[in-house]
């Protein structure tokens, strides 16, 4: 039988169970079961062996945050009402915290160990804009240890949890971000200068306090202060810059049988869900959304997590959408957990910086990720491989299945071993720890209309990507043909570029074993080779 067909079958069979379940409504006992319908039927055609997820499943134990104080009038900060009634819930041994229909203003909520945080329909949480309620942590950002504000919602060591249901999470990011100049229209830009806020010395970026941009000042690895920096000016530097130190939306780390399924999660301060050190993770029917604005606002990364689903959800992001990363530089190494044993399928993108994404934290490894069925709607980049020097890590037996995308302005397939600005023009150094490894992966059945560059392959010249295998390639309306450096052991099978003006079909430099459409180069150097067909 046709494993794709029976996966599509099988998950819509699981949409229609889910969709005839109504919301809990009352505070009394309820019948326990799984909050959740996966069929074993996703793993079906696997290229790699997997475990299969593990869901979540609650006592018949409930209780309303109103029974505990909340009012949704959108004016009373109900933090201790929600945080109260999931610790309950928790005591007692598990079961679900309804959040019924209301405008709720709340701090930071804390997940604890078997407790379902349940949102009914036109369920509003909003999270205050009062960023003191929010204290300054230890924490993980972008792949490094760092001190970041609590997350609005955060769970820590937790077990058996899940936030299900059908209303939505406003992470009122607005108050925490800085947005460029170049991302507005004019009059967006002047409305946003007369809100408040102030901008750099060139004035090309607005921050929505002095803090937030003295925060910028002290950083040198993106967004995470200087630790030398910080060394000398001491504690009192954070207090300083607080606003600078967005949380992201939703925090889970180092929890197990983790579920995500129905809710809406939207405009995050920074990354919008971000998963790190899991097990047993599921991402159902979800929908994820940040501004077009929205400066580090990727929708859902996955850090150091094995075991993991991500299914039949919507993302529509200001950074990268579907992300998968290991840690960064030397704490990723050390820490040493890949990201393994990942099912992305049946998800729609409608914007960020790539549809799907590896790196370009990924120093801990990745490794046996499976992607199949999605649709990616005028994102920047549709599949996005990034890494650079320093990094270290290998990102291997990754697959690729069934990718529709258009009005890609980048590249629809996308190897770049030189984010962040390096220079292929550096010394080449010798391979060591430090240098990233892309090697055994496979995409097949792209179809791409509209796009810039219609693939780019830019490996490093002591570590070419190596054993890329493409099949069933379909790029029209495209700027310009495929360019492929720094790469060995390349495969590229019925590959079809239509350009927009007279192009090369794909230009080789500095490439070993070939083989496009048949037609096989043993080697080519700087002198460049072309390929039409």
């Amino acid at each position: 039988m046709n494993t794709h067909f029976t996966k599509a079958l099988v998950v819509a069979l699981g949409l229609v169970v889910l969709s005839s379940c109504q919301p809990a409504t009352s505070t009394t006992s309820q019948q326990s079961q799984s909050t959740t319908l996966i069929d074993e039927g996703v793993y079906a055609g696997l290229p790699f062996e997997m475990e299969h997820v593990k869901q979540p499943s609650f006592p018949d134990y409930q209780v309303n945050i109103l029974d505990f104080g909340a009012k949704p009038d959108g004016i009373t900060l109900n933090t201790e009402a929600i945080n109260k009634a999931i610790r309950q819930v928790n005591e007692k041994g598990g079961g679900r915290v309804v959040i019924p229909a209301g405008l709720w203003l709340t701090g930071p909520i804390e997940l604890l160990s078997n407790v379902d945080l349940h949102l009914e329909y036109n369920a509003l949480v909003l999270f205050s804009a009062d960023h003191t309620l929010y204290p300054i942590i230890s924490t993980s950002f972008e792949g490094l240890e760092t001190r970041r504000c609590q997350s609005p919602i955060f769970a820590r060591g937790a077990e058996n949890i899940a936030i299900t249901g059908y209303g939505t999470f406003d992470g009122n990011g607005d108050t925490w971000r800085p947005v460029k100049k170049s991302k507005l229209t004019e009059g967006q830009w002047k409305k946003l200068l007369a809100s408040g806020g102030v901008t750099n010395e060139k004035g090309d970026v607005w921050y929505p306090s002095e803090g937030a941009r003295d925060g910028a000042k002290v950083t040198s690895e993106f967004n995470v202060p200087d630790s030398e920096i910080v060394k000398a000016k001491g504690d009192t530097l954070w207090e300083s810059i607080r606003d600078f130190l967005r949380p992201v939306l939703l925090s889970f780390s180092e929890c197990k049988q983790v579920l995500l399924e129905g809710v809406t999660f939207k405009n995050s301060p920074s990354w919008c869900l971000h998963p790190l050190m899991c097990e047993h993770l599921t991402v159902n029917n979800i929908s994820v959304s940040n501004p077009w604005y929205s400066q580090n606002g990727d929708a859902l990364d996955i850090e150091s997590c094995t075991n993991v689903l991500v299914v039949n959800s919507t993302f529509d992001a200001g950074d990268d959408a579907i992300c998968i990363k290991s840690g960064k530089n030397e704490e990723g190494r050390k820490r040493g957990i890949p990201t393994q044993n990942v099912i992305v399928y049946n998800n729609t993108v409608l914007h960020g910086h790539g549809g799907f994404v590896v790196g370009s934290e990924m120093s801990g490894g990745v490794k046996n990720i499976y992607v199949d069925n999605c649709t990616f709607l005028g994102t920047d980049v549709g599949l996005r491989f990034k890494s650079t020097r320093g990094r270290g890590g290998i990102v291997e037996n990754i697959h690729i299945n069934r990718v529709n995308m258009i009005n890609i302005p980048g590249e629809p397939v996308l190897f770049d071993l030189f984010y962040g600005g390096a220079s292929v023009k550096d010394e080449v150094p010798p391979v060591s720890e430090e240098t990233p490894v892309f090697r055994n992966i496979y995409i097949n059945d792209v179809t791409c209309k509209g796009a810039g560059r219609a693939i780019f392959f830019n490996g490093l010249p002591e570590m070419p990507i190596e054993n890329i295998n493409l099949k069933g390639i379909t790029i029209s309306d495209a700027a310009e043909g495929a360019v492929l450096s720094r790469a060995k052991g390349v495969t590229i099978d019925n590959l079809k570029i239509q350009t927009k003006t007279p192009s090369p079909t794909v230009r080789l430099t500095n490439v070993s074993t070939i083989k496009v459409n048949g037609e096989e180069v043993a080697e080519v150097g700087d002198e460049g080779k072309e390929l039409n067909f």
